[in-house]
């Protein structure tokens, strides 16, 4: 599980594209703290560091179905990630639940400045949209944020300083794809209430 707070910008260093998936190579210094087998997010998608791990390097395997579901299939040589280890049972939960399981691909319609505030438009399919509400909360790319305006054809949200410069979503321009991880809880409380009847 993680929380959507972002830890750090890894940079994509490879990309070897095999028969059964894709294979990434990734530097940051949160390499360090991993082992074969644990769990990263990259860009909100929880995957499962390989070899070589430590330093500042480590791999992750994408299966075909994480690659029509998400956008690493969009990843190159030199792109940027947002990184996030899962949270420990010790942890604040300082954004909000996020499993790492993309819903879906959304894309960016439109951006536009608020004050110091950077107000991001992102188009997504109506059965996603279903679960998001204003003020409620959505992870982008792994980034947890709160909605700010949601309509039939998209929702905004609205960075701070802080998220512009130590996440991708910075750099985000129309047409970006972004990944989409809504709040499980609106997804349990739909099959519960629909079980119930």
């Amino acid at each position: 599980m993680f929380t959507g707070l972002v830890q750090d910008l890894g940079e994509v260093t490879r990309v070897d594209e095999t028969a059964a998936g894709v294979r990434l190579a990734v530097r940051s210094p949160l390499a360090a703290e991993l082992a074969e087998g644990d769990s990263i997010a990259v860009n909100g998608v929880c995957l499962t560091a390989v070899g070589p791990c430590g330093g500042e390097l480590f791999g992750a395997d994408v299966m075909r179905e994480t690659l029509r579901r998400s956008s690493l299939a969009e990843l190159a040589p030199g792109g940027r990630v947002n990184l996030e280890l899962p949270v420990r049972a010790a942890d604040r939960l300082g954004g909000h639940v996020v499993q790492g399981h993309v819903d879906g691909v959304g894309a960016v319609r439109a951006v536009r400045d608020d004050g110091f505030a950077r107000v991001v438009e992102i188009e997504a399919d109506p059965a996603l949209l279903r679960y998001v509400v204003e003020k409620g909360s959505i992870a982008v790319d792994g980034v947890s944020l709160t909605v700010s305006a949601v309509d039939d054809e998209s929702f905004a949200v609205s960075l701070i300083p802080e998220t512009i410069e130590r996440t991708t979503l910075g750099a985000a321009d129309p047409g970006r794809p972004v990944n989409l991880e809504v709040d499980v809880l609106a997804k349990y409380v739909e099959k519960l209430i629909g079980a119930s009847r």
